[in-house]
């Protein structure tokens, strides 16, 4: 994820500049260059992937609205054992069908218009890849496009593709449907927390919204490669629309790599190391990667609720008992203090960034 650029030459992190995957795999297509290749022990292999199918929660929007407590209960378990659902009946099928033509208009560009919204040196909003912070770096095989998409004041427009059209009037509508859903998921969390609905929700502050459009392109050689390498967000949820024709997202789970598939018209939620601090461990970020495939390029967008800069991590007092549920995580870390930190690092796993927020055993 990335996050806003406050005034010009003022970045919270940075992602070097590296070739784009796209453009390498139309000009030849066999060619995987040795950067992009994992070393041994990170490239994705079918021994580490579960065995066995798994039933992965699907929780239904609408009656989440109503307040329905055994969807709520749903809901609870699910962020609890999985860190991670579906969401179905959402009513957003025909907002999803035109953020994904939109994002398939951009980066079907040509590279050299693309390049116009190259992200600055400083920050890392605009087209690029995120993560690169050294020229050694083994790179995931991905580009990708990340905007602030609300408050709409928070929006910088030069890395708007305004050429494509459509793509302004679909990103808008698309920001504004997942703010809907996740303030649904807000009231209900903030319930199970035993806090008032709204409370989560203002815990955010000057809260914003930002979204990662991926392309992946094909790759002769998807043992070789990953298109996102393991992380956690630092988020407070994620939510993902992906490509339906195709199964690539994996999530760390019970010790295994779980597929996720598609579901129809399906948004995917995940909660982040901020949701996971707030609630002293009780709800769990989870790990997660996307492979590769020979066959066709694939293309989604994960928008990230992110918190203001100066709100705190710290868990809610109704999430602390001494004697049920110690503290786990500390006090004071301001979350953009967090942000930059994860910022500076390479995606390596979610341990590495998420015990800089948790207390010293």
């Amino acid at each position: 994820m990335g996050t806003l650029q406050e005034g010009e030459g003022l970045g919270y992190g940075r992602s070097l500049p590296v070739p784009s995957a796209q453009e390498i795999e139309r000009n030849d297509p066999q060619n995987i260059p040795e950067r992009y290749i994992k070393h041994l022990q990170d490239r994705p292999k079918a021994s580490d992937v579960a065995s066995v199918s798994y039933d992965i929660p699907i929780i239904d929007l609408s009656l989440l609205a109503v307040g329905d407590e055994d969807e709520r209960t749903k809901l609870d378990v699910a962020c609890q054992e999985w860190g991670f659902f579906q969401i179905i009946n959402h009513g957003a099928d025909s907002v999803l069908a035109k953020m994904k033509a939109a994002m398939a208009g951009f980066f079907d560009l040509p590279l050299s218009e693309k390049k116009r919204y190259a992200m600055a040196a400083n920050d890392v909003e605009g087209y690029g890849q995120g993560y690169v912070v050294s020229e050694d770096q083994k790179l995931d095989w991905n580009d990708l496009l990340f905007l602030i998409t609300l408050p709409a004041k928070a929006r910088n427009v030069k890395y708007w593709p305004l050429t494509v059209p459509g793509f302004k009037e679909a990103v808008e509508e698309y920001a504004v449907v997942l703010e809907r859903v996740s303030d649904e998921i807000f009231g209900n969390l903030s319930v199970l927390m035993g806090v008032e609905r709204d409370f989560v929700k203002k815990l955010h502050g000057d809260v914003k919204q930002g979204i990662r459009m991926n392309y992946y392109p094909k790759c002769a050689r998807p043992d070789l490669v990953l298109g996102v390498s393991p992380h956690s967000d630092c988020s407070s949820i994620t939510l993902l629309v992906q490509d339906e024709a195709i199964t690539a997202l994996q999530i760390k789970h019970e010790g295994v790599w779980v597929p996720v598939e598609p579901i129809p018209n399906g948004l995917v939620i995940n909660i982040g190391d901020a949701m996971e601090a707030w609630s002293n461990g009780r709800y769990k970020s989870i790990e997660h990667r996307a492979v590769t495939n020979f066959e066709k390029p694939r293309i989604s967008a994960a928008a990230f609720v992110i918190p203001g800069n100066d709100v705190k991590l710290n868990p809610l007092e109704s999430m602390v008992d001494e004697k049920l549920q110690p503290r786990v995580f500390k006090d004071g870390v301001d979350y953009i203090e967090y942000l930059r930190y994860t910022l500076a690092k390479k995606m390596e796993g979610k341990l590495a960034n998420i015990e800089y927020l948790k207390l010293r055993q």
